[in-house]
C-alpha cells in the first residue's frame, strides 16, 4: 500500500499533516519531508500529525517521526500527534514516545462523533 499526505491549514495558525496509508521503510521519508516542508514555509502555531488513517507504521516510520519532532522543536515548533489509528496508538505506547507527542488518545472509528442535526 503506498502512503499519501494532506496537508491542511487550520485556524489559529495550526498545520495539520494527515497521512493516509503505511509509514514504513519505504514511504517513512514522506512524513519528514512533509513536516521540514511545512517549516521551510515559515513558522505555524504548531503542527498536528493527525495519523487516523496510518494502518500501520514500523520503526522506521517511528524514527521519522521523532526525527520531525525534533525538526520542529529546533524551529521553535510544537508538533503533536493527533487521532492516531489504534496499531499507531499502540506502537507508540510500546516505544515510549507517546508522551513525546502529547499522550493522544487512540482514534476510535464512530466514537464521539457529533450528531447532525436536521436543519442545522
Amino acid at each position: 500500500m503506498s502512503l499519501s499526505i494532506l496537508q491542511t491549514v487550520r485556524p489559529g495558525g495550526v498545520i495539520e499533516i494527515a497521512p493516509r496509508g503505511e509509514i514504513d521503510v519505504d514511504t517513512a521519508y514522506e512524513v519528514k519531508e512533509a513536516i521540514a516542508e511545512v517549516l521551510a514555509k515559515g513558522r505555524p502555531a504548531r503542527i498536528e500529525l493527525n495519523m487516523r488513517l496510518v494502518t500501520f507504521i514500523d520503526s522506521v516510520g517511528i524514527s521519522a517521526m521523532v526525527a520531525g519532532f525534533q525538526t520542529a522543536e529546533v524551529s521553535g515548533v510544537k508538533l503533536v500527534v493527533t487521532e492516531p489509528s489504534r496499531f499507531v496508538h499502540r506502537q507508540l505506547w510500546v516505544t515510549g514516545l507517546l508522551g513525546l507527542f502529547g499522550a493522544p488518545e487512540p482514534y476510535y472509528a464512530g466514537a464521539a462523533t457529533p450528531e447532525v442535526l436536521p436543519g442545522a
